[in-house]
């Protein structure tokens, strides 16, 4: 019983002591507690040294698919503005698959970036996805994941992760998947090596599609599957998701025909209806394969929501967006289109495909490795 007292009396005085912080103070001092490794710390530098800041434009990031855009961290050229849709367009500044590269001995990393939006976070998605930055570091012949920054508005600032191991490694630092990047630097202390790391030269897999290639609903970056599969394949890709606007319009197909990539994956299926697809698809990949006749193109079949099962309506559409679908699949395999691959609903995310969706539209984390783990093994054959 005197125990208990004292547990209650020691919680009062806690919770006495915490009403007096000023609004903000208490959740930082708990978050700090929680992550003794300093991952994600919104506050500056704790070290005495002066902090080396680094704009990665400078070197270049890796992920976009043209050099002649508007602003630097956009997805698609400033002459697209006018020609595709304006929810395209709009939705093409946001720095979705991009992520910079760079090699370092310093026991901490800071990330200094300015966001286009202030909307932080969506109903279904966090702040981290939205407009976080993920950091990845090389073990071996691996990517892991590192740290993940949480950011607090347009303008942030803070270490990405403190108190590394010494040792001079690679590391990737992933831009956010639903907000446009302004600016974005990497810091490290002063009298710590930093190399950039430029990117890749190699043909890039391009990934065209919805919401959920765009990165909808991953709670970090480098979730979102396309850029899972390019860690497994060790390959670059550009992430051309637009949300609720992967429809295979024709402007959109000839902006793709000019990127000389090394395969095209598209998934735009879950935006569309069965008459759009057979109306579109055919175009879409013949203007792909026009231009690139040794690229392959994989086709993806629409997911199933996951209210489908006790949901007639859902299933209906799910059935007549894959029935569409696999009929034009025939009809330009019939018409001699090669290295052309076919990917099933069922083997997107499982047998218990609900528990892999956050809202029963898009995935969650387990549903886009799930996502990557059909598509990874259907590319790596196709690549060779």
């Amino acid at each position: 019983m005197l125990a208990r007292r004292r547990f209650l009396a020691q919680s009062g005085s806690a919770a006495a002591a915490a009403a007096l912080l000023p609004v903000g103070l208490a959740p930082r001092a708990a978050a700090a507690a929680s992550e003794p490794g300093g991952t994600g710390d919104r506050s500056p530098s704790r070290s005495r040294r002066a902090t080396n800041w680094h704009d990665v434009t400078t070197w270049g990031v890796e992920g976009r698919g043209w050099a002649d855009t508007a602003a630097y961290f956009d997805r698609l050229p400033a002459r697209a503005e006018g020609v595709v849709r304006d929810p395209v367009w709009q939705l093409s500044r946001h720095s979705a698959g991009m992520f910079a590269s760079f090699e370092t001995d310093a026991s901490e990393i800071q990330v200094r970036y300015t966001l286009r939006s202030d909307r932080l976070d969506m109903a279904h998605m966090p702040a981290t996805g939205v407009s976080g930055v993920d950091l990845y570091g090389q073990d071996g012949d691996r990517w892991r994941w590192a740290a993940v920054f949480k950011p607090t508005g347009k303008a942030n600032e803070g270490s990405l992760i403190r108190n590394l191991d010494g040792g001079t490694r690679a590391w990737r630092t992933y831009l956010p998947l639903y907000n446009g990047v302004e600016s974005f630097e990497i810091g490290v202390p002063d009298g710590a090596t930093f190399a950039p790391i430029a990117p890749r030269t190699a043909k890039p897999i391009v990934f065209y599609g919805t919401s959920i290639l765009h990165g909808a609903c991953a709670s970090r970056p480098g979730m979102a599957w396309p850029s899972i599969v390019g860690r497994r394949l060790a390959e670059p890709t550009i992430n051309l998701g637009f949300s609720g606007n992967g429809r295979m319009e024709p402007e959109v197909a000839a902006l793709l025909a000019e990127i000389d990539a090394a395969a095209f994956v598209i998934d735009c299926a879950p935006n569309m209806n069965g008459d759009q697809i057979l109306e579109r698809a055919g175009h879409l990949v013949r203007t792909i394969r026009a231009a690139r006749p040794g690229a392959p193109i994989v086709l993806v079949e629409d997911r199933r929501y996951g209210y489908a099962w006790v949901q007639s309506a859902a299933r209906q559409r799910n059935e007549g967006n894959r029935e569409a679908l696999r009929r034009v699949f025939a009809e330009l395999r019939e018409s001699g289109v090669t290295d052309l691959a076919y990917i099933e609903s069922e083997r997107l995310l499982g047998t218990d495909y609900e528990e892999a969706m956050t809202d029963g539209s898009h995935p969650n984390d387990l549903g886009m490795t799930r996502y990557a783990d059909a598509v990874t093994p259907v590319l790596r054959e196709l690549l060779g």
